[in-house]
């Protein structure tokens, strides 16, 4: 066992699945769409936000204690109920901490958004995103096509830019305006901490309000204990500080078989230098189904494409990448509550088991858009994973979680 482990270790492979051509058919409609600001990549003004415009520059562990407590205030979304904890709870990974699919927000707090809240963990290895990835380690650096970017669809392309969106969201923390928020920033508790940190006039303006919020939201999310700690048994295997057992080293080789698994073509499971991130930054559809829960879905005439809109609008004319999501870590991935972008599922046998016996049940896509769903194993076939290799499967997935997890 000890020599298949040590083999499979340094298993590790890109999904490299080529965009299909476009298909003869117009760009998606985004009728009836629940409205979102930020729809399209931030690049502008990138390099311009890092630059001092404060009376005084605070340390990172200002930041870092000042970003924790904006995190967790309720008080800065209109209703008051919601906060980025809410969502991203610091007790279960930072991802949602029960199975509900979305998290009720908005102005009265009863409007629900249509994604499932992601794990913020292990993100600061994400790649800004690009529509023509390429690994010199791979394939010669062949076009992989899109890749990187924060959120589901990529289009934010930095932690500020992901923490601005929810605090603008009509659907999340539904400030109406920056002066908005800068009004409930002066009239949070720590508002004297954050002038103290920031110079006496930093929350004088809404433009520089919302830089120093934003600013120590994306420093607290560099914390190294709390948001990528790399504490899980399949950490202290590549330590050399533990073994996996029986059935989590078969779950490993299911996971890394391409005629099995295959789940390492898009969650490598191994790297060069480090620890892997078990994501391949990368986009995919899966075709998964309609989740009846999420509001949106009660319009027919609603579908959430990915890339291609409706959030994020820069690659609305791309009818190739409708469907596609980015690939999430899996690391935690057992502690999740709902599964996909959409949360139809709430466990990963649930998700293993969609996987191994793929059905044609593809009604969260419009059939238009069904050839960009990915044919790979263990999609190509049915039932390529038995009821006792799913339970390997989950046997090494446990492995992934984080001890705080």
């Amino acid at each position: 066992m000890r020599s298949l482990l040590l083999a499979l270790l340094l298993v590790g492979c890109r999904h490299t699945d080529r965009a299909p051509d476009p298909p003869a058919v117009a760009a998606p409609a985004t009728r009836r769409a629940p409205p979102h600001p930020d729809a399209g990549a931030h690049a502008a003004g990138e390099h311009a936000f890092y630059a001092s415009t404060f009376e005084r520059q605070p340390t990172v562990q200002e930041m870092t204690a000042l970003g924790e407590r904006v995190f967790r205030d309720r008080g800065l979304s209109a209703s008051g109920t919601l906060a980025c904890a809410s969502c991203h709870d610091p007790d279960n990974a930072y991802a949602p901490a029960d199975a509900r699919a979305v998290e009720l927000g908005g102005r009265d707090g009863k409007l629900a958004g249509a994604r499932t809240p992601p794990s913020l963990r292990y993100l600061q290895a994400v790649p800004r995103f690009t529509e023509h990835f390429s690994d010199p380690d791979v394939d010669d650096g062949a076009d992989q096509g899109p890749a990187g970017g924060l959120t589901w669809d990529g289009r934010a392309q930095s932690t500020h830019d992901q923490a601005r969106s929810p605090l603008y969201s009509p659907l999340e923390m539904a400030n109406a305006s920056p002066e908005e928020l800068a009004a409930r920033l002066r009239r949070a508790p720590y508002a004297p901490e954050l002038r103290a940190a920031f110079g006496p006039h930093a929350l004088e303006s809404a433009t520089s309000a919302q830089k120093a919020v934003t600013l120590v939201l994306e420093v607290y999310q560099q914390d190294r204990v709390k948001f990528y700690p790399y504490t899980s048994k399949f950490d202290a295997v590549l330590r050399g500080e533990a073994r996996l057992t029986e059935r989590e080293a078969r779950g490993f080789a299911l996971f890394n078989d391409p005629a099995k698994g295959n789940c390492a073509s898009c969650h490598p499971s191994a790297v060069k230098d480090g620890f892997p991130a078990f994501t391949d930054f990368g986009y995919v559809a899966l075709g998964v189904p309609r989740n009846p829960v999420i509001p949106a879905n009660a319009d027919p005439g609603y579908f959430d494409l990915g890339l291609c809109g409706p959030y994020r609008t820069d690659l609305a004319a791309h009818p190739e990448y409708c469907g596609r999501f980015r690939t999430p870590s899996l690391r935690n991935v057992a502690r999740r509550r709902r599964f996909m972008h959409n949360g139809v599922f709430t466990s990963l046998r649930q998700v293993l088991e969609f996987y191994a016996a793929r059905t044609e049940r593809f009604d969260d896509l419009p059939a238009r858009y069904r050839q960009n769903v990915t044919a790979e194993a263990p999609f190509g076939a049915r039932r390529r994973l038995s009821p006792a290799e799913i339970a390997d499967l989950i046997a090494f997935l446990e492995t992934l979680s984080d001890v705080d997890a």
